[in-house]
């Protein structure tokens, strides 16, 4: 099992009391930190419409981190391409890319980020914002780097200005043995989204397709990343006492959509706007919560279930100096050789599902 990576996904959450300027000004200070901890990257989430989060304009916020890091990549977590011109999100992310070179990540998802009307302020003037998901993916997959798009594409041709010498890397967001899927067949780069209301189950099998269909012809290898709720502390007890009560709550639609949202009071007000019938269903999130050492080996554990190359980690906790404190801790964690396979149940994942997956990565695919 190869050593623990670890990375930053920040939502600039508004906790109780806090105002908007305060929780971003808190981001900023968590990229700094992170950076300072040799962290691998930072990435920051578009939510629209919401009051418990501050992050609606990924590329804005990127800049500006960009401006006071120095090191560490800075990306998107992701940007919500549904609602956007392939087009202009490459023109976007080459500007940044050009005035931090290797540095600039670009995460795509195709979730919302929002409820209906937010997505209808969204695409005002714009249509439907044009065709399906993977479709947008393989058009800005083609603007990135400078290269025109293709014949018989419409646009063929046609390049995203400018053209930085080192693009940004596209990455595919999901929590779906779909979205592996067509990650996998676009050759790009992964994010399974286990935090967002998915199980360590899925993700075993989202990790599968994505390499069974992956396709390697450009060049590139499978890369596995997935994106989880922590919490580390000093002691199991304090990092438990650190827990605000957390839940997933989904609006599944007549016409088959479903969507995750933060509360269930956001859930029926999707469910109202959207104007289906709707249901809503919540369950407990997964956070994994303990000392440094307990939230360790259930990361090793889902590590060796999953062959994930790394973990972005979302910690939301009212306390900012606690926040702080789980990503020193876990900071320490990837310099620390990899260890067995212990207390896989701690997890919730089977050892014989852990260790099929590792002799997987052991006959070739990355661990």
């Amino acid at each position: 099992m190869s050593s623990l990576s670890i990375s930053v996904l920040d939502q600039s959450p508004i906790h109780p009391g806090e105002t908007p300027e305060q929780a971003l000004a808190h981001t900023v200070r968590l990229a700094r930190r992170a950076e300072e901890l040799g962290l691998r990257r930072f990435w920051v989430a578009e939510h629209h419409d919401s009051e418990q989060l501050a992050g609606s304009s990924p590329e804005a916020l990127i800049g500006y981190l960009l401006a006071r890091t120095e090191r560490i990549r800075i990306g998107s977590g992701g940007v919500m391409l549904q609602h956007y011109s392939p087009y202009k999100v490459a023109e976007t992310f080459h500007v940044l890319a050009a005035l931090a070179p290797g540095r600039v990540d670009l995460g795509v998802g195709r979730a919302p980020g929002g409820l209906p009307r937010s997505t209808q302020a969204l695409r005002q003037g714009a249509g439907s914002a044009g065709g399906p998901l993977e479709g947008k993916l393989e058009e800005l997959s083609g603007y990135l780097g400078g290269r025109p798009l293709a014949e018989p594409h419409p646009l063929a041709g046609l390049r995203a200005a400018p053209a930085p010498a080192q693009p940004p890397l596209l990455h595919v967001l999901g929590a779906s043995e779909e979205s592996a899927r067509s990650a996998g067949k676009l050759g790009l780069p992964y994010v399974f989204s286990l935090f967002i209301g998915a199980d360590e189950e899925l993700a075993i099998r989202a990790a599968q397709a994505y390499r069974e269909s992956f396709d390697a012809s450009s060049g590139r290898q499978p890369e596995l990343i997935v994106a989880v709720a922590a919490v580390a502390a000093d002691t199991d007890a304090a990092a438990e006492a650190q827990l605000t009560p957390q839940k997933v709550v989904k609006t599944h639609l007549q016409d088959g959509r479903t969507v995750t949202l933060g509360t269930r009071e956001q859930a029926e007000e999707f469910g109202r706007q959207s104007g289906l019938e709707y249901r809503i269903e919540e369950k407990e999130a997964i956070v994994y919560a303990g000392s440094k050492e307990t939230v360790g080996r259930k990361l090793r554990s889902l590590q060796a279930a999953t062959g994930a190359a790394e973990f972005i980690v979302v910690t939301n906790v009212p306390d900012f100096s606690a926040r702080l404190r789980s990503f020193e801790l876990l900071a320490e964690l990837v310099a620390e050789p990899a260890a067995g396979l212990e207390a896989g149940a701690d997890a919730g994942l089977g050892v014989e599902a852990a260790a099929g997956l590792e002799a997987g990565a052991a006959a070739g695919e990355p661990a």
